[in-house]
């Protein structure tokens, strides 16, 4: 195994475990907003990582570039799709979660108090 491979597979594993953090932070964050921040992160971050590791295995052909042309894609519509979401339930009237708020955000959320 070659130093690209090697630095391939770190950033292969790092996007993966990069994925499963921002999937726990979902599943753990009390309101839609700090989920959805947990989303758009990890879902930017992770694509570059996944990306970047494809790019090292594929070496200097039209497949790097593609990929290439995959990434500033995503580099541009996933915050702006957060972004969008975040937006469009602030003015529907979600609120943000608060230490004032009784119960978790679980039992609080889709309702607009």
């Amino acid at each position: 195994m070659d130093i690209l491979q090697l630095f391939s597979a770190v950033l292969l594993g790092l996007g993966a475990v990069l994925g499963v953090v921002g999937a726990i932070g979902i599943l753990r964050f009390p309101d839609f907003y700090t989920r959805m921040h947990a989303a758009g992160i990890t879902d930017t971050l992770c694509t570059g990582f996944f990306i970047g590791g494809l790019m090292l295995q594929f070496g200097m052909t039209l497949a790097t570039v593609k990929l290439l042309l995959i990434f500033m894609f995503m580099l541009f519509t996933c915050p702006t799709s957060t972004h969008a979401l975040a937006k469009a339930a602030r003015k529907g009237g979600l609120k943000p979660w608060s230490k004032s708020d009784t119960g978790s955000g679980a039992q609080n959320e889709g309702r607009a108090t």
